[in-house]
């Protein structure tokens, strides 16, 4: 297992691979890994000649400074689990001021709308962080494919825009999301959740399903109101938003259109700890 903290010693790698004519897949994290993360690891391996994995908790795209504290750190744990996944993995684990120099602060970048809609509500300067970090982690590991979850789908939908605008020659790629054996997308967050939330949790999930079979069927508006009645009814989750958007433009609907596709997206609260999760819809 290679682990490397600073850029150039990994640029220079990357250079030897290069000229070596292999592949570079890359997947990055903000550590505290699980299952969910091993799948990406996974479909980088299997696609790719060389996997670099990052693995830092990126403080410009928390909005909420609390946040960004309690994140969970388990930087053993998470080479453990690489390094029984494949040795040859190359882990990316810089300090702040290797990514940021002495100024930990976020470029403004525009994604043509697609930042407003959604978390871009409820997380102001959001996006900017995370384009901040892809731009300079790309930079870095210059990879030919790179492997998101869909989980965070606005954030794909935002990489992709963000690789099309400056031009880079990466594919990105959306890989499924992965969920826990009672439907709960795998996040690092569920950890901070303890049994009985992590079980009422699953609810979230149920509630996704519900709206594919209604969709087509009832009204937008129709839906909507269900699902907020649904999270009324459930003492354990407070919704934060419910919407069903184009998979293309992020922005919600009223009607769906022929030849369009969609997805309904949830963002709920079990006590502190804020979930997400989405679901295509047709």
């Amino acid at each position: 297992m290679q682990i490397y903290k600073e850029k150039q010693a990994l640029r220079e790698l990357v250079k030897t691979f290069k000229k070596g004519g292999f592949s570079i897949g890359f997947v990055p994290t903000m550590g505290a890994l699980h299952q969910g993360h091993i799948s990406l690891v996974k479909q980088a391996l299997a696609s790719c000649d060389r996997v670099v994995a990052s693995i830092f908790v990126n403080p410009t795209q928390f909005d909420n400074p609390n946040d960004l504290e309690k994140y969970p750190r388990t930087f053993e744990e998470d080479i453990f689990l690489l390094e029984n996944l494949d040795e040859n993995i190359i882990i990316f684990s810089p300090r702040p001021s290797e990514i940021y120099g002495n100024e930990v602060s976020p470029e403004h970048f525009s994604f043509d709308g697609l930042e407003f809609e959604m978390e871009g509500k409820y997380r102001k300067g959001h996006f900017d962080g995370v384009g901040t970090v892809i731009k300079r982690l790309f930079e870095i590991v210059q990879p030919d494919k790179a492997f998101f979850g869909e989980k965070d789908f606005q954030q794909l939908q935002i990489i992709r825009k963000l690789t099309e605008k400056n031009h880079w020659n990466t594919e990105i790629i959306g890989c499924p999301i992965d969920r826990e054996t009672n439907g709960l997308a795998r996040s690092s967050r569920n950890e901070r959740l303890s049994p009985e939330e992590r079980q009422k949790a699953a609810f979230i999930y149920e509630t996704l399903q519900h709206v594919k079979k209604e969709f087509g069927i009832k009204s937008v508006p129709e839906v909507t109101s269900r699902v907020k009645e649904l999270f009324d009814q459930n003492s354990g989750l407070k919704l934060e938003y419910f919407e069903i958007a184009n998979e293309a433009t992020l922005k919600s609907i009223q009607e769906p259109v022929n030849g369009e596709k969609y997805r309904a997206f949830i963002a709920a609260y079990s006590g502190d700890i804020r979930l997400i999760d989405n679901l295509a819809l047709n």
